[in-house]
């Protein structure tokens, strides 16, 4: 696989010591990958506005001009595939990432050990996007990429598939639709099935997915879920 990554922070030696990390990486898995150095976030949108092809992002939250959250939800409004990861000092940003569906979250100074882990997931992820579900709708056959699925949810002989840009609705259970979907997802209800990697926040009566849309938890199964999203993240 190809990949495209950007580093950015406005510290030169962090970029040169995370490019330099991210070199060792790409010597021991082989991979063909080009990156790029941003001092800050306006001159990554730049080049991002030319090319809109990077596939992970390594972000420094505090920065002049936009910070590195201000950034992750411009590309994040249009991009849904890239991986998005914080490298930073403080910890006090960590809620923000589940706005933008952040990969990970690491705190400087960031060891080999910790940061190779976190690329092979964002490969890993990467790669599962291609695998899509097929939906019948009114117009069509559609192929949907898995990982573009929010939830999906039961309307009486219908299902609703919410995904990051738009709703299909198809005339098939949601039983049956949900063979189609893996581990990553989670029924939470008789009548939803979500991604676990867009669960913003569970309580023992709810889940709030990164959109905003609360669905009703079944009761007994908060640490079920609780437990299945831990093992995912």
């Amino acid at each position: 696989m190809k990949l495209k990554i950007a580093v950015c922070d406005d510290d030169a030696s962090q970029r040169t010591y995370l490019l330099q990390t991210v070199a060792s990486w790409v010597s021991r898995n082989r991979h063909l990958v080009a990156c790029r150095e941003y001092a800050d976030a306006r001159a990554f949108l730049f080049d991002y506005a030319a090319e809109k092809d990077f596939d992970i992002l390594l972000l420094d939250i505090e920065m002049p001009g936009m910070s590195g959250i201000e950034l992750a939800k411009t590309v994040r409004k249009e991009n849904a595939a890239v991986q998005i990861v914080f490298v930073t000092g403080y910890y006090e940003y960590f809620s923000d990432g589940f706005d933008v569906s952040a990969l990970h979250y690491l705190i400087k100074p960031v060891s080999q050990e910790k940061l190779w882990p976190v690329l092979d997931r964002a490969v890993s992820n990467l790669a599962y996007r291609q695998r899509t579900v097929l939906l019948a709708t009114t117009d069509g056959d559609i192929k949907i990429p898995l990982a573009d699925i929010l939830y999906v949810e039961a309307e009486n002989m219908h299902i609703a598939v919410h995904t990051v840009r738009k709703t299909y609705r198809s005339r098939i259970g949601l039983t049956k639709f949900a063979e189609q979907l893996d581990e990553t997802f989670y029924k939470v209800h008789r009548s939803f099935v979500v991604a676990l990697k867009y669960i913003k926040k569970i309580t023992r009566t709810e889940v709030t997915m990164a959109n905003g849309d609360t669905i009703p938890l079944s009761r007994g199964t908060y640490d079920a879920v609780h437990t299945a999203l831990i093992k995912y993240l």
